[in-house]
């Protein structure tokens, strides 16, 4: 029964203190009653920590969206990741793609120059599959998650202490309110004297009546001053300590920024990683892919000259010289000896092109590869070009992308 009482009357005093905050709130948005401002350093510090929420927020989610661009996948993960469940294991969007180039490869068989190709391509696209799964798995643990638990967890807290400022504030405010109401009525019921009227009038005894019930209403007023002038000091000391205690929480969102830093220091490193394995993969393969002879057998009885298109660049062939050496060993020795007899003759040669080119500037011509064209030298030409002509086009050209034809 005592408990019962006491959760009766904690229910009752509960339901009057919140009833008290909406009546001062609403008052407030009427401008009916006064409103304790916070300093100026904790309104700053309020608004920085609900900018670094908003971003944060809209970093994760746009840095998830990078990472897994397909939203059912990210719906998927995050149903398992609630469920405190492993997600299955599925192939990423490279490794499929590798999957179907060597299936297609072995289908067209590995003897042919497509078939050859297509597993080679497959092979990497696999291994920057690889890659980009170590980037998630990376990205997840540096970065996200970091900002993830100040999303869930720091700023969380910081709400539920902001709250309870605003609470404290709303009590001081009602407090304060009450005083001024109970000083004013003690005011006015000092100055008021209530006699008993001489006439016996109905009128004067029932105006006699108002009057006296107006007066014992103000001296009720007067005497809560005192319990207003504690519950107001009361009111103010919890205050105090709510704003100091949100004023710590919000100045350890310096300390949230510089270990976001980090995080986002670790996030730029696993980036660079990636795309420095998919840089070298790629080289790698375009090295695979130009060291093809252009008289690889084909399983399709087509012709034995059927060119095999180079994927290389211009500007990775010029940055990486070293990838040169790799064309096949028949093909320079071709080049080697028909060049000392070209430049020792005025005469021109024909020669195949043995991979496409694209001319840096005017002065050179564009190649094709498995085409035919005529070349020559000319004196005090650079050792490593000849000048070719096709039709009427003519200028320079790489004789590592050339053999001579007898």
């Amino acid at each position: 029964m005592n408990i019962m009482d006491f959760n009766v009357k904690k229910l009752a005093a509960d339901a009057g203190t919140f009833l008290s905050r909406a009546v001062q709130f609403t008052e407030e948005k009427l401008g009916q009653a006064e409103k304790t401002e916070l300093d100026a350093h904790l309104e700053n510090l309020l608004s920085k920590a609900e900018c670094t929420k908003l971003w944060t927020e809209k970093i994760m989610k746009q840095t998830e969206v990078l990472l897994q661009p397909n939203p059912n996948a990210r719906i998927e993960e995050f149903v398992y990741e609630k469920l405190d469940r492993k997600a299955p294991s599925r192939m990423n969007n490279p490794e499929l793609l590798g999957q179907y180039m060597i299936d297609a490869g072995n289908e067209f068989g590995p003897g042919t120059a497509y078939g050859n190709a297509l597993i080679k391509c497959g092979e990497t696209q696999k291994r920057i599959g690889a890659a980009d799964r170590e980037l998630i798995q990376t990205s997840a643990i540096n970065f996200l998650t970091p900002l993830r638990n100040f999303i869930e967890g720091d700023y969380k807290t910081i709400t539920k202490e902001r709250k309870l400022l605003q609470n404290k504030r709303l009590d001081l405010d009602a407090a304060k309110t009450r005083l001024k109401k109970a000083k004013v009525a003690e005011a006015r019921a000092a100055q008021l004297n209530i006699s008993q009227p001489e006439e016996n009038n109905i009128m004067v005894n029932v105006s006699y009546m108002l009057n006296l019930l107006h007066v014992k209403w103000l001296k009720i007023w007067a005497e809560e001053v005192t319990k207003s002038e504690q519950e107001v000091r009361i009111t103010q000391s919890e205050f105090d300590r709510q704003a100091e205690i949100t004023r710590l929480l919000l100045e350890g969102i310096s300390s949230t920024h510089a270990h976001h830093l980090r995080c986002l220091n670790d996030f730029v490193e696993a980036q660079m990683t990636y795309y420095a394995q998919c840089y070298q993969y790629m080289l790698d393969l375009q090295k695979q892919l130009g060291s093809f002879p252009s008289t690889f057998l084909s399983n399709n009885n087509q012709s034995s000259t059927t060119p095999v298109q180079s994927v290389s660049s211009p500007s990775v062939l010029a940055s990486t010289s070293a990838s040169l050496p790799s064309l096949p060993s028949v093909s320079n020795s071709m080049v080697t000896s028909g060049l000392s007899e070209l430049k020792s003759s005025s005469g021109s040669r024909k020669a195949r092109v043995l991979y496409d080119y694209d001319a840096a500037n005017s002065s050179e011509l564009s190649l094709l590869a498995d085409e035919v064209i005529t070349v020559y030298s000319i004196p005090g030409m650079d050792s490593d070009w000849l000048m070719g002509e096709r039709g009427n086009q003519q200028g320079k050209v790489p004789i590592t992308y050339l053999e001579l034809l007898n």
